[in-house]
This record gives structure tokens, sequence and C-alpha cells, in this order.
């Protein structure tokens, strides 16, 4: 399949009440295994080029093209997603280089200026057929939105959405990012109030340190499109960390990574199934084998 746009694989998401996976990528290597793992499953996915990623990698050129370039060749719909972009010289940048969607993240400046801010790079952004989303407040993590207690305002998420034009919107529901336990509880009732009461799909970002079920139960009450990066690095992480326990003298870092992207492959397969709706296996723990 070609790649796609982010907005076609949100609008058949949410048309059909699952959820649409949109997984982070850190370097080559987990943007390889998790192409590798919509391949296998058959599930559309959304590859999330963050700032974060772009200022690891020195510019925003190599990790994007190699990432457009691997949803180019994917067998299923995959699209190329920049997330949480502050600077506007990033995200014309990304949309020259072909991605077909940002996240325009104005949310540490007050009301009003992330509302122009926002409507402004917004208007540039369709211009050129680029779907947008955006949030309001600070997330969390980077604290605000998605710190404990944190919600979004239904009447003001309306406003918003208006007055911006945005096309998605993140909301605060009950998540946080960098979450390394599986532990949050959602507010349900209010993302069906959400839901009721926008026309864009909603957005659940630190997904990581939500539960299966309670991502599932999300996906019900109306939640669309699922940001999960934390959780998928972890177990990244921990298989580097266990394969060189094993072998301190190990020198080849091929024989290390290779291994962790194979088990970030497993575990995205697993997790697009669980956002699917299509099945759901059991979370390997931090000592079992790939």
């Amino acid at each position: 399949m070609p790649l796609v746009p982010t907005a076609s694989v949100l609008a058949a998401a949410r048309a059909a009440g699952t959820g649409a996976a949109a997984f982070n990528v850190i370097h080559l290597e987990t943007a390889e295994a998790l192409v590798a793992a919509a391949d296998e499953t058959g599930l559309p996915l959304v590859l999330q080029i963050s700032e974060n990623c772009v200022r690891y990698h020195g510019s925003l050129a190599p990790i994007t093209r190699a990432a457009l370039a691997l949803a180019e060749a994917a067998r299923t719909d995959v699209s190329v997603h920049l997330d949480h972009i502050t600077d506007p010289d990033l995200i014309r940048q990304g949309v020259e280089a072909g991605v077909g969607s940002v996240m325009i993240d104005a949310s540490t400046l007050p009301y009003a200026q992330n509302v122009a801010t926002t409507a402004r790079l917004t208007s540039w952004c369709h211009e050129r057929d680029v779907f947008v989303e955006a949030e309001l407040g600070e997330v969390g993590g980077k604290d605000g939105v998605h710190a404990p207690g944190v919600r979004t305002d239904p009447e003001e998420a309306l406003a918003f959405v208006a007055a911006t034009g945005v096309d998605a919107l993140a909301v605060a529901v009950g998540s946080s990012h960098a979450m390394r336990e599986r532990t949050a509880k959602l507010d349900l009732e209010l993302i069906a109030r959400l839901r009721e009461k926008l026309a864009v799909p909603l957005v659940l970002h630190g997904s990581s340190g939500v539960p299966d079920e309670e991502l599932q139960a999300a996906i019900g009450a109306g939640m669309t499109k699922i940001n999960i990066s934390t959780h998928l690095v972890s177990v990244f992480t921990r298989s580097v960390r266990r394969v060189l326990e094993t072998d301190p003298a190990l020198i080849d870092s091929r024989k290390y990574v290779a291994p962790a992207r194979e088990e970030v492959r497993s575990e995205a397969a697993r997790l697009l199934h669980v956002l699917a709706g299509t099945g759901r296996t059991k979370e390997k723990t931090s000592g079992e084998a790939p």
C-alpha cells in the first residue's frame, strides 16, 4: 500500500468505532519495527515523529525521510505525523518533506495566543492539504493538561476547535506522558461528553500509562487516535539491557539492537490488535523472551 494521509486513517477508525494506533519513532530501528508490526497485522498505523526526536537526530530530514520511505514500502496503510511541534519552521520542513499531518503544540502559551498561533498555522497547513491536531493548555508529563485532576472542559474544547479550525483535538481525560506503569484510570464519562460535543476525532496522549482494557473502554466511549511512546521505548530498552547483561563482552551493536527491534515489533503488533478490537494477547513481562 502507498503512504496514506493521516486523515484517512483517523476517519476510518472513527467511523468503525476503533482506535487509530499512533506510535512514536525514536530512531530507524523503532520505525522499522513499527511498520513490520503493521504489515504483520494488516492494520493501519500512524508513525509519529516528535520535536524531541528531531532534536535528537540533529535535523528533521533524515529520520522523516526514513519514516516516509518505510511507509511507502509498507503492505498496509501507514501515515507519517509530526508530534508535539512547537517550532513553526519544523512544521514547514515536515510538510515540504511530505508528512500527512502535524500536531501544533502552542499549549504553553496563554489561551488567546494558543488560539491565534494554532489558527494561523492550521490555515497554512490546510492550504497544503495537511491534517492538523492541537490541544488546549499544556500537556502533562510536560505536566499541565495531563497532570492528575486536570480535565478538558467540553465547552472550551468546542470553542477552541471552532476558533482554530483544527481537525483533531488532544484532550485531558486522566492520562499522563512518560508513565512507566500502566495504571492510569480515564474519565470515560468525560470522553463520551467530548465525543458528543465535538465533530473532530479525539486524541489520547500519554497512553503508555493506560492498561489495555482501559484503552478499549476509552475507544468505546469515543476516543479515536491513541498515542503510545514510552511503553514501546521501555520494551526496546529492557531488551537491550537483558542481552548486554547476558553477554557483557558483546560489542557489535547489531547483536543487541536487533532483538530489541524484534521485541518492539511483537509488542506493537499486540497493541495494534488491542486498539483495533481484533484480539488481545498477554503483554510480555520484562524477563520473557520475544
